[in-house]
Order: C-alpha cells, then structure tokens, then sequence
C-alpha cells in the first residue's frame, strides 16, 4: 500500500449529489451533500435537471477541499459512484442537455415495454443482459427521448447527440468534453450491454434503434477515465474508478468472492451476491448483473431489490406520527405485545415478485394493536422480503444456508433490533461493518487500485472491519413458521390486489 496523499470520492445519488475527502486506509476525513430539486411533470414520470446535478456536485468537492484546507494537488485520484439507469442525452457542440435527466424509478415507457414482453424477447434480453424487461432500465428512456424530444432528433441529425448515465455525464463535464466513458457496471443496467462479451450489442441496439455512437465507450471500474480539467479546482485531479452506487456498496464492502452478499437498506433495499466469473441466468426473477471489472478480475452477481425499507419508517414518522425521529423506531417496536402482519406495498412489491400494481396492507389488527406492533410488523417486513431474496439466491445457486452471511449497510442497519430480526428470520449470520459508508468507499477503493495506493483487492479487503455480528437467537421451525404467515399474507394480497 502507497502512502501518498488522499482520496476523493464522489457519489452522485438519486436525491443528493455528496463529495467525500478519504485517506488512504479509507478513513472519512470530510463529506458533504447537497440535495436537488426532484420533478415528477407527469403520473410515474420522475426528472432530474442534469445542470443542477452537475453543480451540486461541484459545489460538494469544492466544500470538502475547503473544508480540510487540503490542496488538490494531494488528491491522489477519484472515483465516481452514482444512481444508476437514470439517463441524460446533450449537445455535445454546447454542451446543454436537450431534456432533463429521466430518473430510474420512472415508469412512462411501460407501454412499450409491453410491447416488447409480446414479442417474446423477455428471453433474448435476459440471455444476453441478464435483466428482465421493466422501464427501470436505461434503453427505453434513451429511446424515449430520441423520439420525442425535437432536439434530440435534430442533434442527432447533426450527429451531435450524445447520451449516459449519471457517470457519463459528469465525466464529459468534468474532463471538458475530452472523455465520453461509462464503466461495466453502469452500463450492464441499460439492456443495451451484453454481459456475456463485455460490449454494446449490436441485435438490442437495432431492437431499440440507438446508435451505438451516441453511447459512451466502456471501460472496467478502475480504469483511466480522464482527468477533472484544473479549471474546476485548480489542479487536474485523475479520474480511476467508476461504478453504480450498488456495485460500489459491493466493492466497499469487500465482497470480492463467490457467494459473498452484501444488503443495502436505505429507501428501497438491494442485495447483491457476487456469483464469480459464472453469469447466472436467474430462474427467480433476480437481476443478473456484472458486480465489476478490476484488472483481470472480472465477476457477475445477482441482484434483489426491495422497493420500500426506509420509507416504511419515514411512513410512520411522517404520515402516521408514530415517532418524531426515525432512529426511535427501535425503541417503539420493542414494546410490542402482538403480532400483526405489515405488506409495505407503497409502490407494489420488487423482486421476486415484480408487481408494482399490488398495494399494502395490515393484517391481524385487534382492539389491543399498538403502535409498537405495528412498528415491529413493519421492520419484519424488511426481513421477511430479505428472506425471499434469500431464497431465490438458494433456488438459483447450489449454495446452503449456512455457506451465507450478508454485509449489511445504509441507515437502517444501525438499528441492532432490526438487524437481529434479519438473523432471526433469514437464519443467517449478519455483519455491519465499522464505516457503513460502503458506496462511496467502493468508488473510493477503485481508483485508489488503479493509481496504485492498493494493490490488488487482496490490499483492500484488509481495510473491512466489523462493528458488530449478528446471530441467530430463534430455532429454524420457529422462523419458518414466521416465513410462512408472511407467504400466506402476501399469496393472499397478491390474488385479491
């Protein structure tokens, strides 16, 4: 390990842009974010204004250089981790965006998504993209705006258009337009990127009618992706290292071998298990996707996402007044005396189940339900929709359950209640690690590796600490009957919804 200087990384999320300064053993020296404006113009439509991103994104290097009175020039390198799908298209003569950024959670391309689900290519785009066909994903937003938005048709004539992720945009801007580069991870959730042969795919271009040339060329995750031009902070600062914010968590949380499984609960909750240089095609309505690209080090993984874990205490904070701090929810929930079942459907039900039509439900509720039941019913929620995760990764690998344990990160995994449901009810060991601040340690990790103050990934597996173990304290008869209510409830949701 090199000893030179510090790190910075930069994580560009859904609902905030946010900089941090890091040393070199991944220790937070200074972070700052600032929020943005979300837009929701139509029902299911949600937007970002990619100029606002890109200054809020400055604005938080520029804090955190002032702040630690650090002088660029001792930035060893950066790393960018970022909300992944959401997609920008812009002019690269002015370099202004022909319309907002569409954000990954909008809906307005299910109709043609349809489409596509009627022409039987559901099993051609899973074989080569390992995704399922849902708007969630880039190439449907991208065709969108080339077909409804006049400039981008007339950039495109001009063959002036260029399109990205989050990742792509801020790299153009930050390298003054020398450099229009993704990495695998971002591009391996456009279903436009075959995972199999690490390239745009020519057959799903021509089904989506983009031109490959308005795409940004792939590279790994630590790789050169160009330098931030000095006029931002008055030196150039290499960039080298670029991942989606859920890979990252991945790389932050070490989780470089077969079988390992990392689990973010922060608004939604995902969770990633790396599967090696084997691509599982999911037979449970997972995400096949590629975990990274590092060196000759080239691995996939599933993925799970779960549409609502933290906006299920914002629920009861904010709209039911349960708790007027969402740390105090573990306080509510061990007061409870019933058992009461709690579908956070909000926004439908994510995977295995890929409903977003179905909506909540409490279930069970006698004249002595309290708060604190409810409460509790809501963190086992979480758990419960962990544990279908769970066993859609058994389903779709060879591994037991006791060859498992989850890395575990995001807000809701300081709270040792819910994380002793989670062991309790999956019957795994969990682990939080010291810094949960794993996304943006990842983009970190990534290009300390490619300047070479680490190694390998040997070097920055040494750095994971752990706070605090979690075990399972019920018998398995105990939690699978739990299990099973919460089957039956959602079985039953699900014919009736």
């Amino acid at each position: 390990m090199s000893l030179d200087g510090y790190l910075l990384s930069i994580d560009q999320g859904t609902t905030s842009s946010r900089a941090l300064i890091l040393d070199i053993q991944g220790n937070i020296i200074s972070q700052k974010n600032f929020e943005f404006k979300q837009y929701f113009p139509n029902d299911g439509w949600v937007e970002h204004d990619p100029i606002e991103i890109l200054k809020t994104t400055q604005d938080a290097i520029n804090f955190v250089i002032g702040e630690t009175n650090i002088s660029p020039k001792d930035i060893n390198i950066a790393g960018i981790t970022n909300q992944r799908e959401t997609v920008v298209a812009w002019n690269k003569v002015t370099g202004k965006p022909v319309y907002n950024a569409i954000v990954w959670q909008d809906r307005r391309t299910e109709n043609f998504c349809e489409t596509l689900r009627e022409k039987n290519l559901t099993k051609l785009i899973q074989s080569k993209t390992g995704l399922i066909i849902d708007p969630y994903f880039s190439a449907t937003k991208i065709k969108w705006i080339i077909e409804n938005i006049e400039e981008a048709k007339i950039s495109i004539h001009e063959n002036n258009l260029l399109v990205g992720t989050i990742d792509s945009w801020l790299i153009w801007n930050f390298t003054k337009g020398e450099c229009h580069y993704t990495d695998v991870t971002n591009a391996s959730r456009t279903m436009l990127y075959n995972i199999n042969e690490d390239c745009w795919d020519d057959e799903l271009l021509n089904i989506f009618n983009i031109n490959k040339n308005i795409l940004p060329d792939v590279k790994n995750c630590a790789d050169d992706f160009g330098a931030i031009d000095s006029s931002f902070f008055g030196e150039k600062i290499s960039i080298g290292g670029v991942a989606g914010d859920q890979q990252a968590a991945t790389i932050g949380q070490a989780c470089f071998k077969e079988g390992m499984v990392k689990s973010t609960y922060g608004t939604g909750c995902f969770l990633l298990m790396n599967t090696g240089n084997k691509f599982i095609e999911s037979e449970s309505k997972l995400l096949s996707t590629k975990a990274y690209n590092i060196f000759d080090k080239k691995d996939f993984a599933l993925e799970g996402s779960i549409f609502n874990a933290g906006t299920v205490v914002q629920w009861m904070r904010d709209e039911m007044n349960f708790i007027n701090d969402a740390s105090k929810v573990e306080e509510l929930a061990n007061k409870s005396t019933n058992e009461i079942q709690f579908i956070p459907a909000f926004t439908g039900l994510g995977a295995p189940y890929w409903n977003s039509d179905v909506r909540g439900q409490i279930t069970g509720i006698t004249r002595d339900t309290s708060k604190a039941d409810i409460a509790m019913a809501a963190l086992k929620s979480i758990c419960y929709q962990t544990r279908d995760l769970l066993e859609c990764l058994l389903n779709d690998t060879e591994l037991k359950k006791n060859d498992f344990t989850i890395r575990v990160d995001g807000g809701m995994s300081k709270n040792n209640l819910m994380m002793q449901l989670l062991s309790d009810i999956t019957q795994v060991r969990i682990e939080r690690p010291l810094n949960q601040e794993s996304t943006a340690i990842g983009a970190a990790y990534l290009a300390g590796m490619k300047s070479g103050v680490y190694k390998d990934v040997a070097e920055v597996e040494k750095l994971w600490k752990t706070d605090r173990k979690f075990e399972p304290a019920i018998s398995l008869d105990e939690a699978d009957q739990q299990y099973d209510r919460w089957l039956k409830t959602v079985k039953g949701l699900m014919n009736n919804g």
